[in-house]
């Protein structure tokens, strides 16, 4: 069984940072694509970032040059680092596992003010 648990999220200022983990147990990061989307309040869940298991990314262009997702494959556990945040990013964050199976974190939440 697979499970994902996302940690990390918080409240910071505009211009802060933070750095979201995704700890997986029953799919092993370097195998699998991992995703980090996002909900924010009354839109749809979006793609923010994914990783595959060839470690090629993909960002939102939203977040580019600003999010940097990456893995621990020791741990196995993926990150999304994030910088210059801005109030738009604020959100529930998620973590996904999978491409035709998919998985997915309770989420945790990030907000940012201005």
């Amino acid at each position: 069984q697979v499970q994902l648990v996302e940690s990390g999220g918080g409240s910071v200022q505009a211009g802060g940072s933070l750095r979201l983990s995704c700890a997986a147990s029953g799919a092993t990061v370097s195998l699998n694509r991992f995703g980090w989307y996002r909900q924010a309040s009354g839109k749809q869940r979006e793609l923010v970032a994914a990783i595959s298991g060839r470690a090629n990314t993909d960002y939102a262009d939203s977040v580019k040059g600003r999010f940097t997702i990456s893995r621990d494959n020791a741990e196995n556990v993926v990150y999304l680092q994030m910088n210059s945040l801005e109030p738009e990013d604020t959100a529930v964050y998620y973590c996904k596992a999978g491409s035709n199976r998919v998985y997915w974190g309770q989420g945790t939440q990030v907000t940012v003010s201005s």
